[in-house]
């Protein structure tokens, strides 16, 4: 039996999520990824599911974080972004970082591999009126099929502006000046300890490089584009200019760790985290900025121990394009103009890999079932992937629709359970439990014969 083939356009988290999904249960794929004859600033390789941030899934407590709950829900749900970071996790304390090289190439290598699968490496640049399609084209949509949605959908696209964070080479750092420390130090492992590298601040630095921040020369906008940016990812200077201690309760925390050069206590730490299995580079934690490039080494380098630092890359500054998909999405994740498309990914309003990654799962098995012509029960709201793909369907208030990471303000809350900040770690366990046991429940009925 012959059936309709499933186009995916883009070949990050949620397009390869997507094709993995629907490739499992028996449908053709053919995988459109315009790199690398059609490359973009921010990537580096031409790999499926490239790393082009940090190389953090965030927390991986399946208990407490929504994240987490994440995590679990996509394991169960056999996801293959999920399975390579697993297999390709570098120590991180309590959160899961992966090496991301080792990372998108393995997912890569499973996905050319799977005989249901077929990658093109062809821009696509419209949205086409037959077949089924979905677009998981992420915050680098090129501007052709930028505009081509945007006269479709009828509404300018929207965008706020996303910040990539420098990575160091760890040889280049001086050890003298920093040191190993996970913060806190919850009863990780040697190994876990050492996943992050710190270092300090006295005041006086500490004000000088606040100074420096503000100071430094920016990248500009292009005509027509606002500073609106996702609060969970503003470039450190925004911080800066919002208040000088706001980075010291922020990124620059000095709580929960403890210099061993010094008796005097850090009036703030930068802290930077393994970027790869190596140990040879290191990611500088929640540093994304907008500074041009001979700005961000000269003022990098005033911090204690990046005084001679190289640096393997340097922050950047891009557009990040998305839907207001309450009011143009269905519940399936289809465009409500043309239901033969769906959309999948960052591009919907989710914010974050993982829950770009677990719109791509949906987006995969909704558009499989459709092509298989088997229903799909309605994706129980109680588990994060349906907290999350609500809120994004019809959830949000439309007029102001901002991107959304997982979090448990999403969730429906239970009654009986207390609330308020003392309340919370059971409030939290309440809610994961429910979670996992509603989507358990879903796995189980979406079965679907191949």
């Amino acid at each position: 039996m012959t059936r309709e083939t499933l186009n995916i356009v883009g070949g990050g988290m949620a397009g390869s999520e997507a094709a993995w999904q629907a490739a499992q249960l028996g449908v053709p794929v053919r995988l459109f990824e315009m790199r690398p004859k059609t490359g973009t600033f921010a990537h580096q390789t031409a790999y499926m599911a490239e790393l082009v941030c940090s190389n953090s899934f965030r927390s991986n407590d399946h208990e407490q974080n929504a994240v987490g709950l994440l995590h679990w829900e996509m394991k169960a749900a056999n996801g293959l972004i999920i399975t390579e970071a697993y297999a390709h996790k570098l120590p991180a304390g309590g959160a899961l970082a992966v090496d991301r090289d080792a990372f998108a190439q393995a997912v890569t290598e499973k996905l050319a591999a799977h005989p249901n699968i077929t990658i093109v490496p062809q821009e696509v640049d419209e949205l086409p009126q037959t077949g089924q399609w979905i677009f998981a084209t992420g915050p680098l949509t090129s501007p052709l099929l930028g505009q081509a949605i945007a006269e479709k959908t009828g509404v300018e696209s929207l965008a706020f502006f996303d910040a990539i964070a420098p990575i160091v080479y760890f040889d280049s750092i001086d050890m003298s000046k920093a040191w190993m420390q996970s913060r806190y130090d919850k009863g990780e492992t040697e190994e876990e300890r050492t996943a992050y590298l710190n270092c300090p601040m006295t005041k006086a630095q500490y004000d000088a490089f606040i100074d420096a921040l503000v100071e430094a020369e920016k990248t500009e906008f292009h005509e027509g584009e606002t500073a609106g940016y996702f609060d969970g990812c503003l470039p450190i200077e925004v911080m800066a200019e919002r208040g000088r201690d706001t980075l010291r309760f922020g990124p620059m925390k000095p709580i929960g760790l403890s210099n061993p050069h010094s008796e005097e206590k850090p009036y703030a730490v930068v802290q930077l985290r393994r970027d790869n299995a190596l140990g040879t580079l290191y990611n500088i934690v929640g540093f994304q900025t907008k500074m041009k490039y001979g700005a961000q080494v000269d003022v990098l380098r005033q911090i204690p121990g990046l005084e001679q630092a190289n640096f393997a890359r340097l922050g950047g500054i891009h557009r990040n394009t998305f839907l207001n998909s309450p009011t143009l999405l269905d519940v399936q994740m289809r465009l409500k103009t043309q239901p033969n498309i769906r959309f999948a990914g960052q591009i919907t309003g989710v914010e974050g890999y993982v829950e770009s990654a677990a719109m791509g799962l949906l987006a995969g098995r909704m558009a499989a079932c459709e092509i298989l012509g088997q229903s799909l029960p309605e994706v129980p709201q109680d588990s994060a992937m349906g907290a999350l793909v609500h809120h994004i369907t019809g959830g949000a208030e439309a007029k102001t629709f901002q991107p959304m990471n997982v979090n448990f303000g999403l969730f429906r809350p239970i009654e009986g359970l207390k609330s308020g900040r003392k309340g919370r770690k059971d409030r939290y366990k309440a809610y994961t439990d429910r979670a996992k046991d509603a989507w358990s429940a879903w796995i189980n009925k979406s079965a679907v014969d191949a």
